[in-house]
């Protein structure tokens, strides 16, 4: 699979318009500023795939990308305080569609700042996608802010921290020096490959 080969197909800011799926989607999901712009374009090898912006709360649509038989569907990221409370509520509402509505979501992956104990949000959609049976793994951003000692502490933090978190692929990730890169890749290739092969059976 060439990741560079990735397109940007669409973006929709209304639950309304979300058409229907029709391929299997990988979604990313995490609060406001978590990195998610810098996951995408660093899987990909992109520089400006995703939009990386300093102001958080910015992303407020969900953007799909397309490679070969995928989908990837950049959720808005939440959390953010200073958005308007009717955006609040766009926000739940569009996300809230996009998981309710039926589609092929073949795998969540869920950022959460290494650097922190989750947020209260961030509790929360782990809770949705575990109580939903949404397939989904956890990216921990930011790990070469930490040195060895904060990190083997943070990632023990996790295990009491995060419901059946012995359960759940947690993949250290950095934008920086590209730790977890690979590993994140040789998922979303499994997954490509798995439908492929549904496909021909």
């Amino acid at each position: 699979m060439n990741f560079y080969n990735v397109k940007f197909e669409t973006s929709f800011g209304l639950a309304s318009q979300l058409p229907p799926s029709n391929r299997m989607e990988i979604a990313f999901s995490g609060r406001s500023n978590v990195g998610k712009s810098s996951l995408i374009n660093k899987i990909f090898n992109r520089k400006a795939l995703a939009r990386v912006s300093a102001t958080p709360g910015k992303t407020a649509t969900i953007n799909f990308f397309s490679l070969e038989n995928l989908y990837f569907a950049d959720l808005p990221g939440y959390g953010y305080a200073k958005v308007a409370r009717n955006e609040t509520r766009r926000w739940a509402d569009l996300v809230e569609t996009y998981f309710n509505s039926g589609r092929d979501i073949a795998l969540v992956m869920q950022l959460v700042d290494m650097r922190h104990a989750p947020s209260k949000d961030d509790l929360m959609m782990i809770d949705f996608l575990i109580e939903n049976e949404f397939p989904f793994i956890i990216v921990l951003t930011k790990s070469d802010k930490l040195n060895k000692t904060e990190r083997q502490k943070r990632l023990e933090g996790f295990l009491q921290e995060i419901p059946y978190a012995q359960q759940i692929t947690m993949i250290p990730f950095s934008a920086q020096t590209g730790e977890g890169v690979e590993e994140i890749r040789a998922i979303i290739e499994q997954i490509a490959n798995s439908d492929n092969q549904e496909k021909g059976d």
